[in-house]
Parts: C-alpha cells; sequence; structure tokens
C-alpha cells in the first residue's frame, strides 16, 4: 500500500499512475480535489486500485488524518512517497533573498520540508508493521547541491529534503525502514510549463531549462516514476540514505549548450 502526496499531476501523478501500474494500492493526496480525481479516473482505466485524501500539507493535522485514512483503508502502510512540493515563483514575484516576504518562505518550508517529516514521523508505527520491505521515498532536487537564481527557498529547503533522508535512514533502519530521495533536474511538469508559458521569450526559457542537460530535453514524469518506483520496491533492498540523480547530466559539469 502506496501514498503519494503531490499525485494530481506531474511527477506525483505519473509516480502514483507507475505504483499502480506495478500492483500496489495507491492513496492519492494533493489540496486539488479535482486533480485528484483525474489521476484516479487514469488508475482505475489500467486496471489499478486507488482512494483519494485531499489534504492540505501546510496543516500537521491534516497530514496526521491522511497517514490514518491511508492505514485504515488498505490495512497498512508499505510505501511513502513524498512528491509534493512547491517553489516561491509559484506564489510570488518577490523572489530574491533580499525581498523574500516572510510569509513565502514560510509556505515553501512547511510544504517543502516540514511535511516530509511530519508524513515520516506519523507513518513510521504503521512502516514498522509492513510485512514487506517498508519504504520512504522523498523528492529532492538538483536544487539540493547547487542554488538557483530567484530560489534561496526552494533550494534550502531540497537540500533540507537530502539531509533529512538520510537522518530518516539512520534513525529508522533498526525497523528495517528504508529511506532515499531522488534529486529531479528540468522535468515536464505543469509546474514547468506554467514557467514556461508565462515568458515573453520562450526560446529563451526553454534554452535555460534544458541548456545544463547533456541530454537536450526536458525529462519525463514517466522516466521520474521508473526510478521512484524503483527505489519504493524491494528491487533496492540494499539501498538506504542515498540521493539519486536523474537530471539529463546536469550535474555532470559545469556547462550550459548554446
Amino acid at each position: 500500500m502506496c501514498i503519494v502526496t503531490g499525485a494530481g499531476s506531474g511527477m506525483g501523478r505519473a509516480c502514483a499512475a507507475e505504483m499502480a501500474r506495478q500492483g500496489g494500492r495507491v492513496v492519492v493526496t494533493d489540496i486539488n480535489e479535482a486533480a485528484i480525481e483525474e489521476t484516479l479516473a487514469g488508475i482505475a482505466a489500467e486496471g489499478g486500485e486507488g482512494a483519494p485524501f485531499v489534504c492540505n500539507l501546510r496543516k500537521p493535522d491534516e497530514i496526521g488524518a491522511l497517514i490514518a485514512f491511508a492505514a485504515g483503508r488498505f490495512g497498512g502502510i508499505d510505501v511513502l512517497h513524498n512528491n509534493a512540493a512547491v517553489h516561491e515563483t509559484d506564489l510570488t514575484n518577490q523572489t530574491s533573498i533580499e525581498e523574500l516576504p516572510d510569509d513565502i518562505w514560510d509556505a515553501v518550508y512547511e510544504i517543502n520540508l516540514r511535511a516530509i517529516w511530519l508524513a515520516i514521523k506519523y507513518a513510521t508505527p504503521h512502516l514498522k508493521e509492513s510485512k514487506r520491505g517498508p519504504a520512504i521515498v522523498n523528492v529532492a532536487s538538483t536544487g539540493s547541491f547547487v542554488s538557483y537564481p530567484q530560489a534561496g527557498a526552494y533550494c534550502a529547503t531540497k537540500g533540507g529534503v537530502l539531509m533529512l533522508t538520510k537522518a530518516a535512514a539512520v534513525d529508522l533502519a533498526k525497523y528495517g525502514i528504508r529511506c532515499n530521495c531522488y534529486c529531479p533536474g528540468a522535468i515536464d511538469t505543469p509546474m514547468v510549463q506554467k514557467y514556461y508559458e508565462a515568458a515573453p521569450d520562450k526560446a529563451a526559457i526553454m534554452s535555460v531549462l534544458t541548456g545544463a542537460h547533456l541530454i537536450p530535453r526536458l525529462g519525463r514524469p514517466e522516466e521520474v516514476a521508473k526510478l521512484a518506483c524503483f527505489l519504493a520496491s524491494d528491487d533496492s533492498s540494499f539501498t538506504t540514505g542515498a540521493a539519486y540523480v536523474i537530471d539529463g547530466g546536469t550535474l555532470a559539469w559545469r556547462g550550459v549548450n548554446a
């Protein structure tokens, strides 16, 4: 039984669909109820099984309710996939460190990092009871390693996700719970498309998005989902505390393609 946060679109939707495709029963959670239903419809169309849960990850009590619902709905929890995230550019046009509003910093932190810790905290008693190899999979970023302009809150929280992943792997190893993260580059998601569509010079923005990729294109959510499912499965049974980069080669060099 799997939980996928932020599963209403993008990488979360692809991960939920792939987990269901591989036989998992999935609790699909997001803040957008209509988006949840779209994800579930896709799962059902392929014969998979899922259940909806609307959750605001800024509210700890709702995270607790999500975990309790998931454990009750499918009789336990085997996989917790913390996918949901937000970028300050989604919330404000004041994104530079010196002008970022306090409340925007708080929102990015609460969704990107605090919610992951709370979900892990609340899910651990159930993961301990799993009859298969229980696993936690977190979404970090290339921004866990290097910074981008106008993304101080995002990069700070994504760096935190990487280290929280390692800390959880250490603390939960005694229960047989593995915890890993993956670090995407620019992936073709609604978040990226919104950024692209708002740009006056679309060719220039696409060059920015893909210029550091050695594979000269955006990544696809389905490619990320394959990696997430590997980390969630017993195929990665000797892997914990790891950060897998899926970035088209971005961090392999210091260049930008012209």
